[in-house]
């Protein structure tokens, strides 16, 4: 696919680079509500055949907004819906693979192996996790060094995504979980993926890093994967009760749109219960408020794509 120049690209964000958030303006508007009436999704159909998986990176350099519950419960809750997902810890705090009930330390194999030795395959990393349908590629502390080990390597930010074009056939969606920060790991992440999810925490200081997150997954497209797209920005540990939950929401909305997810994750003592007991909450606490706010996740982002192709505003996976 032939790139466009630059000064072509569309905006990544709806009303063009402009609409970003007002930081000024979070601490107005006093009882502001997202003004967006609820919505509920359908349950998808189920698939009359498997493969041809989407890649989502879970990305927000900043830590503490939820991005590995939010891999963990999307990828359990997709799973239900019939789909085969496979989970990708890529985050060297090996968080995704601790939740899921696995002794990161004591692996043999994990996604490092995969990024440093031409010789180690998918199959020798991949676990199967608890979950029917739901796969892991497990992470532990040995990642970090493979973010200095990879500055020196010809075609380094496509080290992981040669890894995922192995296997992304076999599954129907890939959710990458990002570390922390904007290095070459999560630039690695953003070069595999079609789209990335932004987990926002309803809070004053989360909003900060936004427009720095906009311009890399920016300059990603620009550079190395002309197609990546935003496919939403999901708000988490949001609380109706207070004036400022609400007030971030509706700025986020005002300034996002339709890129935020109608599904909006509460707080809850439920998740890190979750992560203690080593499962997604959707099996863990299954009637839950948290596990329903999980499954309607689900179902909205597999709303967004068109059903016999690509998901919404980005070419299918190895099409690029």
């Amino acid at each position: 696919m032939a790139r466009q120049p630059r000064h072509e690209q569309p905006s990544l964000l709806p009303g063009g680079d402009d609409a970003l958030i007002d930081l000024r303006s979070v601490d107005g508007g006093r009882g502001a509500t997202s003004r967006r009436p609820a919505r509920e999704f359908p349950d998808p159909a189920p698939l009359l055949e498997h493969g041809g998986g989407r890649v989502l990176a879970m990305c927000n350099q900043k830590g503490g907004v939820g991005k590995t519950t939010s891999t963990i419960n999307l990828g359990a809750a997709l799973a239900e819906f019939g789909r085969r997902v496979l989970l990708v810890d890529f985050d060297p705090q090996g968080a995704l693979s601790v939740g899921l009930g696995v002794n990161a330390l004591d692996l043999e194999a994990t996604v490092y192996n995969l990024l440093m030795d031409r010789r180690c395959t998918v199959d020798e990393v991949l676990l199967k996790t608890d979950v029917p349908g739901l796969d892991l590629i497990p992470a532990n502390i040995d990642l970090s060094a493979a973010e200095v080990a990879l500055v020196t390597e010809v075609g380094r930010e496509q080290a992981l995504a040669r890894q995922i074009d192995e296997v992304v056939d076999d599954y129907d969606v890939v959710l990458i979980d990002c570390q922390p920060s904007l290095g070459l790991l999560t630039i690695n992440a953003l070069t595999a993926a079609d789209s990335v999810i932004i987990p926002l925490e309803c809070e004053y200081f989360a909003l900060r890093g936004v427009a720095m997150l906009v311009d890399t997954i920016t300059k990603v497209r620009d550079r190395l994967n002309p197609d990546l797209a935003i496919e939403g920005i999901l708000a988490t540990m949001y609380d109706a009760r207070t004036t400022h939950s609400r007030e971030v929401l509706a700025r986020l909305v005002e300034a996002f749109g339709d890129k935020v997810f109608h599904t909006v994750i509460n707080r809850t003592v439920r998740f890190p219960e979750t992560t203690v007991a080593g499962q997604p909450i959707t099996t863990y606490a299954p009637s839950s408020v948290g596990a329903e706010a999980y499954r309607q996740l689900a179902r909205e982002v597999l709303s967004r794509w068109p059903s016999s192709d690509e998901p919404a505003g980005s070419a299918p996976h190895g099409a690029r």
